[in-house]
């Protein structure tokens, strides 16, 4: 459990500093002196533990601006809150300004020209519930309370990603507050060299205030399946899998889950704590034929249990809410885009699986394609798409106790999958926050990496933006 900390009052000058930029603002300002500081502080990932100096609880475009300009002012670098569901805790930072965008949720729909505007601090069950009432949807994560700008920004991976690609393939604009307080739009014809760096590049560059999606007509029922096998049913499953959807990658998106079997009535009882892994998929289509395609995924032999069945595609996108509840749990993360799924990579992964300290941990498999490979490798900074799956491994655990041994699986498992990595390529928003961040950041950027570090040094010469997956200005 994490516990508040005895706060000293600010220096006088500084005070006065502070008065002044709390009076310009219509949200609040915390200090550590404020009784409502130490639950704004905390985010999802229940390891972190960070004090920022202050926090400006923002409700509108004028606070952001007013926020980045007294950061400028005042040399504080400056994290960014909108979900804080990012495992890595960049929205919180020791010594410097947290920007908490969680009150600026807003979300409209423009059903004839199909796209919506979000603010930046909506979450996805925002987004989804605003344009499911119009049978419309955008690419968005597979957990409901994720913040629509951490997801995005980085890439942004979801269900829909075989039919429509990732969040960012479906940006019209953003508005971003930059380093020196200016409020810019930037899309395909204005500012388009931050547009790009945008679009895959993180946080680097600046706060965006509102994003801009197209919509594409999806639900409001799908198909999703979701059957459940004993891991002691080896790797043939997860082979048939493989090979079922290499055809079929612009229409269906899923996952390979590897997890614990939970001491529940949703399970026969002779499961409960055995290990298992789940061939997930969602077929975005008519749903009718969406149970037929999918159908050979659930006969594949005896099943622990299956989930699947039609549904409305807002329920989809809530049913692993349960698995990551905030602040619940200690978090860790890696990955690796990977070229092919090789039979020896699904072997090593069923190894790592069974030897996992953690029953609250999982680790999937990815697949790619479709609209997502077809988006050329110069066109965002997210970069080359030539990969065709990704291998993430998703620690959890509750004990502090259990840090350095939980920790100690996930690195290992990842380094043992490293040789079967994209190029050494992987997504930024489950890259862990470790001593080889830097290499790691250039390494996910590939040769994309000098043409941010160029748009960092417009945009951020300061590198008020650091905490991130950062890159330096040059």
């Amino acid at each position: 459990m994490r516990h508040a900390t005895p706060a000293e009052s600010p220096s006088g000058a500084l005070a006065r500093s502070l008065a002044a930029f709390k009076s310009r603002l219509s949200g609040e300002l915390l200090t550590p002196l404020d009784a409502a500081y130490n639950d704004a502080r905390f985010v999802w990932n229940g390891m972190i533990d960070r004090h920022p100096l202050a926090i400006s609880r923002c409700k509108s475009i004028a606070d952001v601006v007013a926020s980045v300009r007294f950061a400028g002012e005042s040399g504080w670098p400056v994290s960014i809150r909108a979900g804080g569901h990012n495992v890595a805790g960049h929205a919180v930072c020791d010594k410097g300004l947290m920007i908490d965008l969680s009150q600026m949720r807003g979300v409209k729909v423009n059903p004839v020209e199909k796209s919506a505007s979000v603010e930046g601090g909506a979450l996805w069950a925002d987004v989804d519930t605003a344009t499911q009432a119009h049978g419309l949807a955008t690419p968005g994560g597979l957990i409901s309370d994720t913040g629509v700008a951490g997801l995005t920004l980085s890439g942004g991976v979801g269900w829909l990603r075989s039919a429509h690609g990732l969040c960012i393939d479906n940006l019209l604009a953003v508005e971003v507050v930059t380093a020196d307080g200016a409020l810019i739009r930037a899309s395909l014809s204005e500012n388009a060299d931050l547009f790009w760096a945008m679009r895959g590049g993180g946080r680097n560059f600046g706060v965006v205030v509102s994003f801009e999606f197209k919509l594409h007509p999806v639900g409001p029922t799908v198909m999703f399946a979701a059957p459940i096998y004993p891991l002691s049913s080896g790797a043939g499953p997860i082979r048939f899998w493989r090979d079922f959807l290499a055809d079929k990658s612009d229409v269906i998106g899923s996952i390979c889950e590897f997890s614990t079997v939970a001491a529940s009535s949703d399970y026969p009882e002779k499961f409960w704590g055995t290990r298992c892994y789940t061939l997930a998929a969602v077929y975005a289509g008519d749903a009718s034929d969406g149970e037929r395609v999918l159908q050979p995924l659930r006969q594949l032999g005896p099943m622990v249990a299956d989930f699947s069945g039609q549904m409305p595609y807002s329920e989809v996108q809530k049913l692993f809410d349960a698995l990551f509840p905030a602040g619940e749990f200690r978090c860790y993360w890696k990955s690796h885009l990977l070229s092919k799924l090789t039979d020896q990579a699904i072997e090593e992964a069923i190894e790592n699986a069974a030897a996992s300290p953690s029953d609250q941990s999982i680790s999937s498999f990815w697949n790619f394609g479709g609209a997502t490979a077809a988006v050329p490798a110069d066109a965002t900074a997210f970069g080359d798409r030539s990969f065709g799956w990704m291998y993430s491994l998703d620690s959890v655990w509750r004990d502090p106790k259990d840090d350095e041994k939980v920790i100690g699986w996930t690195r290992s498992a990842w380094s043992r999958a490293r040789k079967h990595a994209h190029h050494g390529r992987l997504y930024l928003n489950f890259a862990g926050q470790d001593a080889d961040s830097d290499e790691l950041t250039r390494d996910a950027f590939g040769q994309n990496y000098v043409r941010l570090a160029h748009i960092k040094n417009r945009y951020d010469p300061g590198n008020m933006f650091r905490f991130n997956q950062n890159i330096k200005p040059v």
